[in-house]
């Protein structure tokens, strides 16, 4: 069988790690990408063989929409050429477009029902969803898509990619000293599905006068991102781009404070304290927050003051929690399997 994955995002690359890995055995499989700053480095960092096939469109509506239109012209060529059995996405509109031209059944994952615009460009148009327990059907079924063709999985997808193995030999960007680690993840800013306000930027400056004494990065997404960041706070801590695996970072995290997304999720499963800034509300974050492994505060001076609480107790009891929430979970990629086979 022939399989083509559309990837377009640091997340989805992760996610499909394992998918390669237990059809790659039996099955030809083709993956693809746009070119995006952060799935290009991070393709690179996990020696992940992808072919990159027009570009991301940024925040702008008419660039997205030019950008779309001239990815499923040169990526047509190429499935028509391949010609899969099989599509699988996280999302990707263009995929959804292309198997639907061409008649390739689609198979979708997502967890993400808040992404307005994606849901009403491929749910329409695929034939299997997969997404987790914690999302009722009915928020994907309102775009479009029958409920019997949703199919849930007991799990939610960080469970998939913090599992993954990094080389242990890289070097943290956190200063080797006694000093505690503090990560902070900014927000998406060129996602159709977020506000131009940041809720960030007041955090950081609060984090970084209370907190002079710690070890302190600030991860940025894009280089103007970084830019902006840079002017407003200044020299005062540490901004970086993401040009490694996020997790060597997490390894060595103390408080991880993330807008909501997958990070915070994969930090609150690996038992790393963590406060979600809730960027972008989504039912993921709410179920963390509920299962206590995540604590939201978008008050700046909140948010500090409980940086202070978990840096004065240990964090045994978030690891516990972690472990037992991880350990109820099943495996996605399982659910896959056998609907590929059916």
């Amino acid at each position: 069988m022939k399989i083509w994955i559309d990837i377009l995002t640091p997340k989805q690359l992760l996610f499909s790690e394992p998918i390669i890995e237990k059809l790659g055995q039996k099955h030809d499989i083709l993956c693809t990408s746009r070119e995006y700053n952060e799935v290009t480095k991070l393709a690179k960092i996990r020696h992940f063989d992808l072919i990159f096939v027009g570009k991301h469109g940024g925040g702008d509506k008419k660039s997205k929409l030019k950008a779309s239109i001239e990815r499923i012209e040169k990526l047509t060529k190429k499935i028509n050429k391949f010609k899969p059995d099989v599509v699988i996405s996280f999302g990707s509109p263009e995929a959804a477009r292309i198997s639907f031209g061409l008649g390739i059944k689609h198979i979708m994952f997502c967890d993400s029902p808040h992404a307005n615009a994606v849901m009403r460009l491929t749910l329409p148009l695929i034939q299997k969803l997969l997404i987790p327990y914690v999302i009722p059907k009915k928020e994907f079924s309102k775009f479009g898509i029958n409920e019997k063709n949703i199919v849930q999985y007991k799990a939610i997808d960080a469970v998939v990619t913090m599992k993954r193995k990094i080389n242990q030999n890289i070097i943290s960007p956190f200063k080797n000293n006694n000093k505690k680690n503090i990560l902070i993840r900014v927000e998406e800013e060129e996602a159709s599905y977020t506000s131009k306000s940041s809720k960030i930027i007041p955090i950081i400056q609060k984090i970084a006068n209370d907190y002079k004494d710690e070890n302190i990065i600030v991860l940025g997404r894009y280089s103007q991102q970084i830019i902006n960041l840079q002017k407003i706070i200044g020299k005062k801590i540490k901004i970086i781009k993401m040009s490694f695996d996020g997790k060597y970072l997490l390894n060595d995290t103390d408080v991880f404070i993330g807008s909501g997304g997958t990070m915070t999720a994969e930090s609150a499963l690996m038992g790393i304290p963590t406060i979600s800034y809730n960027a972008v509300p989504n039912i993921i974050e709410n179920f963390l927050v509920k299962k206590s492994l995540v604590k939201r505060e978008t008050n700046p001076k909140k948010v500090s003051n409980e940086i202070k609480r978990i840096l004065a107790r240990k964090n045994d009891q978030d690891q516990k929690r972690a472990k037992k929430v991880v350990k109820q979970m099943e495996d996605p990629i399982e659910k896959l399997i056998k609907i590929i086979k059916n």
